[in-house]
């Protein structure tokens, strides 16, 4: 089993900060941090495109796409970037709940048709209420996870090419077809941590994705999802979400971790624990339970840092250290099972370089990346004459 990295598309902006644009910026006239954020890049098709190139050029196989109300649409922003490269792939976010399963199938269909199969799901059943309710969905955590279990019966149903009917409490379907199915079949990515996400990983996830918690919390995770599926008779590949601050010395890494620490006061830590602090996901109260709201202990493994999760939602911790570092920590997790790395890193274009030119060069001496990492042709260096 070697390493597989993916790369992260930030749809709802970018910078050299971890301040959310759109918690502190411009956008909510009603915050006292109005424009004072800096550093920020816009996600338009320009400079999105950059980092899908270099993303490519690096060696990653697929960028992560994100799904909210503070992002571009990921099936609509993906495809625009599938015209700008060739071979790497997009991992689409996307809620269950907003759109029929039969038209799913038929939208990864035709993707994987119009891209040559360059499309994986990830499937993101909502973790909060009130962000739910801006799409028009009103059900509570529990009763999501279960219209989930249905759509994803459904959608590999219809992806078979023949008629299917299904009758559950969510979904009535009569004839669900996909004329042409997509081929290949998107791999599904599907994260969760609460008693009503296993089963339904357990029963339709390829790959089951986690938040970066310490290795002795992942690997319970592992124990926990294996355990389920092979009582549905499948196996389930592993992925972990982290952000990665990679240095060409560790002294340079964490410098970087403690700038950007920088930008966060108090009441701006504050107001974003509060947030994210009535979120009904699991795994958000997991992220929150790893630094308490508290800078002073942030570096809760060797080389794994909470940072990120003072002020984000999702995943909050990064790997931090020199190239050879954050490759022992990979290392780690890989001896766990984690097969999928889904990184990114603040501004996304630039460490996606340091990881790539740092990193993946680590990882391929150890064995663990096949190809080295970058594409295309050679660089050739000059022989000294």
């Amino acid at each position: 089993m070697t390493v597989r990295l993916h790369w992260f598309l930030p749809t709802g902006g970018d910078g050299r900060t971890l301040v959310d644009r759109h918690a502190y910026g411009p956008n909510n006239t009603g915050s006292q941090h109005a424009g004072q954020v800096r550093g920020i890049r816009p996600p338009d098709l320009e400079y999105l495109a950059q980092i899908a190139k270099a993303a490519e050029h690096l060696g990653f196989e697929a960028m992560l796409t994100p799904t909210g109300t503070w992002c571009e649409d990921a099936w609509l922003t993906t495809m625009a970037l599938a015209q700008h490269t060739e071979r790497l792939k997009f991992l689409v976010a996307f809620r269950p709940g907003l759109i029929s399963p039969t038209l799913a199938a038929q939208m990864t269909s035709t993707y994987q048709r119009l891209t040559g199969g360059r499309l994986l799901l990830n499937v993101v059943t909502g973790g909060d209420s009130a962000e739910q309710r801006r799409f028009g969905d009103r059900l509570d955590h529990d009763r999501r996870y279960a219209r989930t279990d249905e759509f994803l019966s459904v959608v590999r149903g219809v992806w078979q090419g023949q008629p299917y009917d299904f009758e559950g409490v969510h979904y009535q379907v009569e004839g669900g077809l996909t004329a042409l199915p997509p081929d290949p079949l998107p791999q599904v990515f599907f994260g969760g941590s609460s008693p009503a996400a296993g089963p339904v990983a357990a029963r339709h996830a390829d790959v089951y994705l986690t938040w970066g918690e310490p290795p002795a919390q992942v690997k319970e995770k592992i124990d926990w999802i294996r355990s389920l599926a092979v009582r549905e008779g499948r196996e389930v590949r592993f992925g972990i979400r982290l952000h990665t601050i990679s240095r060409d010395s560790s002294a340079e890494a964490w410098a970087t971790a403690n700038r950007l620490l920088d930008d966060l006061d108090p009441d701006t830590i504050a107001a974003a624990q509060a947030a994210l602090g009535r979120s009904e996901s699991v795994g958000q109260q997991r992220m929150l339970a790893l630094h308490g709201g508290s800078r002073a202990e942030l570096e809760i493994h060797p080389n794994l840092w909470a940072g990120v999760g003072l002020v984000r939602g999702g995943a909050g911790t990064a790997l931090v250290g020199s190239h050879a570092e954050v490759a022992d920590l990979i290392e780690e997790y890989h001896a766990l099972g984690v097969e999928h790395f889904v990184l990114s890193g603040y501004p996304h274009l630039e460490e996606a370089y340091w990881f790539g030119e740092g990193v993946i060069p680590e990882l391929t001496a150890r064995g663990l990346v096949e190809g080295g990492g970058r594409t295309g042709a050679p660089i050739l260096v000059a022989g000294g004459r």
